[in-house]
């Protein structure tokens, strides 16, 4: 039996510590806040009850596969998951909409014909058809197997875009997301549809590569589920499942350092000065933190992919506390389109005009205090803390007057039911998880030179080791709980692991 050491108590590290335990190991979390859930936060006042963090469950799979490999309890014994349907509305820039059903590739090509006029669903369907060969192509090296030691094979573009023809030019194939929208969606409403999947989570459609593709295939095929009380009960059943594993949980226990000892990470030293023996340690945190914890030391070995230097976005979110009840034909979810801002203006700072702002209407009574009332939640994607100033407080009153002007274009008379509301800023959220910025990491995708790679849940210190959205394979639930199994598989087996069956 080892000792292993997690750092972070978030959905990652959670999955790593539960299937550590069943195996066999003392495990400990130390989270330098006063609870679990890193990003899965909740936010409650006057009966109202909000996620702070991501709000939709992509792939439950992952987790359905940790509480059966950790119990004999399924997922569905400890939350209630409902399909999300339709999975999304969409309001485009000239007022027009269309709702999209979930996980019916059938039912969104009518749709798409129905409101974008003929055409636009056959046009659709042949892009999922490429947008699945690439999830073909890139899903077991990108979600299920540690990274590869011959990682670069992976900065090939894996989506087939077809040749486009150019006057007096030489054919060539689309290598971003946006020239995807552009040439093979013919740009418009319909690659404004492709550019909102990027831009849910975090990438900007100039730049991410054309594999992004794969983001619109996986909701689209596997679904979206929303958690019964919100993502935050999703936490709470992987703390209660390690707990019932007897892994143990220290709040309010920041570390400091990270001890090393004949060459491989040996345990951890507390902020107030505590150590901490271990044979194992798991970062389930920002790995570019480990150079303040292990000063000097190299962690990533030549040639291998290493912690992005550029930021990440951020989240800027509105909770609205509504009076009213909530519509009988409202959405859950609606995608309220810029009216004309450069997809990637987001990234370089507040835009002069508004932003893409989605906007969620859960109709679950956890969220509410009675049925006369209506909890909403707006979300935007937004430049990290640094890029922009998110303490300025006019910035901050424009940027959620301008989210409250969206979302009116999905939520009738919303100002006049409009209670209060409660703003989070990233550097917001920067305070409650750490993260640099406040930023959150997209899912790794192929392409683009390998620049979405995140580094691999081993590191060049044996007996360290790496969990979380920060790690391979990448941000999002799904991913984040999938780096779990990666990183107790490695400890299990070793580094002949490879990969989840």
């Amino acid at each position: 039996m080892a000792r292993i050491a997690v750092i972070g108590a978030g959905a990652g590290a959670m999955a790593a510590a539960a299937r550590l335990a069943v195996a066999g190991h003392q495990v400990t979390v130390y989270e330098r806040a006063a609870t679990y859930g890193g990003a899965l936060g909740r936010f409650e006042r006057d009966g109202f009850v909000f996620d702070t963090g991501p709000a939709l469950l992509r792939l439950p799979a992952v987790y359905r596969d940790l509480f059966v490999k950790t119990g004999k309890e399924p997922l569905e014994s400890r939350v209630e998951l409902a399909p999300v349907d339709p999975a999304a509305r969409h309001v485009f820039a000239d007022g027009s909409e269309v709702a999209l059903p979930n996980a019916s590739r059938a039912g969104v090509l009518s749709a798409l014909d129905g409101a974008l006029g003929a055409g636009a669903g056959e046009r659709w369907g042949a892009f999922l058809l490429r947008a699945r060969e690439a999830w073909d192509r890139t899903r077991r090296p990108l979600l299920e197997e540690p990274l590869w030691p011959n990682w670069e094979v992976l900065a090939r573009e894996p989506y087939p875009a077809p040749k486009q023809r150019r006057l007096l030019r030489p054919p060539r194939q689309a290598a971003t997301l946006g020239e995807v929208a552009a040439w093979e969606l013919g740009g418009g409403r319909l690659g404004a549809l492709l550019e909102s999947y990027a831009l849910e989570y975090g990438l900007d459609p100039r730049t991410a590569p054309a594999s992004a593709a794969v983001l619109a295939y996986m909701e689209q095929t596997f679904g979206s589920w929303y958690v019964r009380g919100g993502t935050r009960e999703l936490a709470r059943a992987v703390y209660e499942r390690c707990v019932a594993r007897k892994v143990a949980f220290v709040f309010g226990a920041e570390v400091r350092a990270i001890h090393e000892k004949d060459g491989r990470a040996a345990g951890l030293e507390l902020a107030d000065g505590t150590p901490v023996e271990a044979d194992h340690v798991v970062c389930g945190i920002d790995p570019r933190g480990l150079e303040r914890m292990l000063p000097g030391r190299e962690l990533w070995a030549p040639g291998r992919v290493r912690p992005a230097a550029a930021r990440w976005p951020s989240r800027f979110t509105v909770l609205l506390a509504l009076r009213g009840a909530r519509a009988s034909d409202a959405v859950h979810r609606t995608v309220v389109h810029s009216p004309g801002a450069p997809a990637g203006s987001p990234f370089a700072g507040p835009a002069a005009v508004p932003p893409t702002v989605t906007v969620l209407r859960p109709d679950d009574p956890a969220t509410r205090p009675d049925a006369g009332h209506e909890a909403v939640t707006l979300t935007a994607t937004v430049a990290a803390q640094g890029p922009a100033d998110w303490t300025d407080r006019e910035l901050v009153a424009r940027f959620t007057d301008e989210l409250l002007g969206a979302a009116a274009r999905a939520v009738p008379e919303l100002r006049e039911r409009l209670l209060w509301h409660e703003v989070r800023t990233p550097a917001d959220v920067e305070r409650a998880t750490g993260a640099g910025g406040g930023a959150v990491p997209a899912p790794s995708l192929a392409g683009a030179g390998a620049a979405l790679l995140h580094p691999s849940n081993s590191t060049a210190l044996p007996g360290l080791h790496l969990a979380g959205g920060w790690a391979h394979p990448g941000g999002g639930l799904a991913h984040a709980g999938m780096s779990g199994a990666l990183v107790a598989g490695l400890i299990v087996e070793g580094e002949d692991f490879r990969g989840s069956q």
